[in-house]
């Protein structure tokens, strides 16, 4: 794969700005004339790796292990040495004899396409005097599989150096499973075919839908109402499941495999739940059109109410399953009750497990890795949901609902849409599968690892995994316990100065470059425009607006990306990072928001839906808009 070309968006300018400002800010007296500097080590660089034939890249990585800190970070550098290259962001590494500017410093550095003219330089910029070591990151996202020139141009205050490194084929896997699903391969080895087993067919109109939700390794469930809101009334609610392959591992990860071969191969098959909205009215030739809706993290396929609001009254058919780890335990259970008729008890085939057995299944216990392979983090379960939609799509073709001769559900031109984590897998499915004609993703970004970092939410997530390693550097709680003195992109260089900081950012980028296969960003490039719209919430306090920055600039989208600004409306205060489904407290934007959705996947046609207010901005109006967090409270900010 090649890079895109494309238009430097405003960001670039603003990096700019940052670093000419940085120049009179940071320098001080003692480095104004500083002697001419050698840089001694570069990272990354080929000279880490070892020659494998099985690879794509012919290359494997081979980080030292000596002297790699607490187990879990020894772990980590295990797992990245059975990777076939580099990240596609890496932390760029540049070690002096001595001290030097970090903003002239950086200004030499180019990261150079080793066949090709494409070229980037850096930003992110981290300078730590204790080691004389200049941290960075490419300004764009590199492709996979490629190999690159690092290059220091010498200066007045510093000599040269040069070395070369290969990028990991990081969709490589993902592509592998779609390719073994549309073979037939996947089906063939674990006994299935695929297809949609209908359970329990119901009026929309007066019916309601409980979860019952299997919560406890000791049969104690709790029910909880699911709301089925008026606007989807008058169609037909669709309960039922399907056979889908499962690559996953106990211990929730996808075995690594050579990229020069075809691929993990699945190791079971699981039986899903889905469930189904479907539109009144006249029913066109070959079924509804039907779009795959990806729910958010913590919920469930009891969702597709919520979100087939406005494609009900717009003749488009909405199903959903439930993703890895969601949905509570296997017992969990629909209770579908129709107007004056006794309820109905439907399997909802929770996905949840109780991983830490205290008992008790959470929302979303069996969603990351476990164990040694905890460093994984959600990788592998992105990956296998990404799979269980391809498997979604390729179920739905020829399904009779009503046992009546008639196709209901089409399986031609199906198309997707998904919220928060919906949007994050929902970007690997849209790149990895042609199978899906369009797209809408709402409020994703990537990596996780940076959504944990800088959501105040998931914050304390990255606390619990920097404290397995032993990297916590602070008493402060404010700050959740760890400082790690890390810019957004488009700020002046950072100088360290909290111990413990480098590890932390350290730790971060192995993580995030052992986690990549399974992360947005990765497969935004393989994106065509014309196949999506993002859909962007001005200050979102769950997925930071730099996360969605980081996803949509990879694949060059910004021309199909909307912007909701949250900031000028009454619920300016209120974290907006859920309007598309909050029909009571964001009733205006859910309505408008959906109703672009529905214009997009139901006609191809990209509408701003507000027309002349400025609330919607359609498409952005400044990507550098995104480069910050955009917190209302300053407090908020980590």
């Amino acid at each position: 794969m090649t890079h895109r070309s494309r238009r430097r968006t405003t960001a670039a300018v603003v990096s700019a700005l940052a670093m000419t400002f940085a120049i009179t800010a940071t320098a001080s007296p003692s480095l104004a004339a500083p002697p001419k500097a050698n840089p001694v080590s570069l990272f990354p660089t080929d000279t880490l790796t070892v020659k494998d034939k099985a690879q794509l890249t012919g290359r494997r990585v081979n980080l030292p292990r000596a002297n790699c800190g607490e187990p879990i970070s020894c772990g980590l550098v295990a797992e990245l040495n059975e990777l076939d290259g580099f990240d596609l962001d890496p932390r760029i590494a540049v070690r002096f004899n001595s001290a030097v500017d970090p903003v002239d410093a950086a200004s030499r550095i180019t990261v150079r396409q080793a066949h090709g003219g494409w070229s980037t330089g850096v930003d992110r910029v981290v300078w730590d005097p204790a080691t004389n070591t200049l941290f960075a990151h490419p300004a764009e996202q590199l492709a996979p599989g490629t190999t690159y020139s690092l290059e220091v141009a010498a200066g007045p205050a510093n000599k040269g150096r040069q070395t070369t490194f290969t990028t990991m084929s990081a969709t490589d896997g993902l592509l592998d499973m779609r390719q073994q699903i549309d073979s037939g391969a996947a089906f063939a080895s674990t006994g299935i075919a695929p297809g949609l087993r209908i359970e329990g067919v119901f009026p929309a109109a007066g019916t309601t839908v409980q979860l019952v939700q299997d919560t406890s390794t000791t049969g104690d469930d709790t029910t909880a109402d699911v709301p089925v809101p008026q606007a989807a009334t008058g169609g037909t609610l669709v309960f039922g499941s399907f056979e889908a392959p499962s690559w996953l591992g106990p211990d929730v990860t996808i075995e690594q495999t050579p990229t020069a071969d075809d691929g993990p191969r699945p190791v079971d098959a699981d039986r899903l739940p889905f469930v189904a909205v479907l539109p009144s009215g006249m029913m066109p030739d070959g079924g509804w059109p039907t779009a795959v809706y990806g729910h958010g993290f913590t919920r469930s396929a009891s969702d597709v109410f919520l979100a087939a609001t406005v494609n009900a009254r717009s003749g488009i058919a909405t199903i959903a399953t439930t993703v890895v780890g969601h949905g509570f335990g296997p017992d969990s259970a629909w209770q579908v009750t129709p107007l004056g008729q006794p309820a109905t008890t439907i399997p909802a085939y929770g996905r949840g497990v109780d991983q830490d057995g205290n008992g008790a299944i959470a929302s979303t216990e069996g969603s990351s890795a476990t164990g040694a392979a905890a460093a994984q983090s959600s990788r592998d379960a992105l990956r296998q949901t990404a799979a269980d939609v391809m498997t979604l799509v390729r179920s739905l073709g020829g399904t009779d609902v009503d046992d009546n001769g008639t196709v209901d559900l089409s399986g031609d031109e199906v198309t997707y849409f998904g919220q928060s984590f919906g949007g994050i897998y929902g970007t690997m499915v849209t790149g990895a599968d042609p199978a899906i004609a369009r797209s809408v993703l709402n409020v994703p970004g990537g990596p996780i690892t940076e959504i944990a970092r800088l959501s105040p939410a998931f914050r304390p997530l990255t606390t619990a995994s920097l404290q397995a390693a032993g990297l916590l550097n602070s008493d402060d709680p404010t700050r959740n316990f760890f400082q790690e003195q890390m810019p957004l992109r488009g700020e002046g260089p950072v100088t360290v100065t909290a111990p413990g900081a480098v590890e932390i950012q350290e730790f971060l980028a192995r993580s995030t470059w052992l986690s990549r296969p399974g992360s947005p960003e990765t497969f935004a490039p393989l994106i065509e425009p014309e196949r999506v719209i993002f859909q962007i919430a001005f200050g979102d306090q769950t997925v930071p607006n730099p996360t969605s920055y980081t996803v949509i600039d990879a694949g060059d989208l910004w021309s199909r990306t909307s912007l909701y600004r949250n900031d000028l409306t009454p619920q300016k205060t209120t974290n907006p990072h859920g309007f598309l489904l909050n029909l009571a407290q964001f009733t205006a934007a859910a309505l408008q928001g959906q109703t672009q959705v529905a214009a997009f996947l139901g006609r191809g046609q990209v509408i701003d839906p507000d027309l002349t207010s400025p609330v919607w901005e359609v498409p952005i109006s400044d990507p550098a808009q995104l480069l910050d967090l955009n917190y209302e409270a300053p407090a908020l900010r980590p």
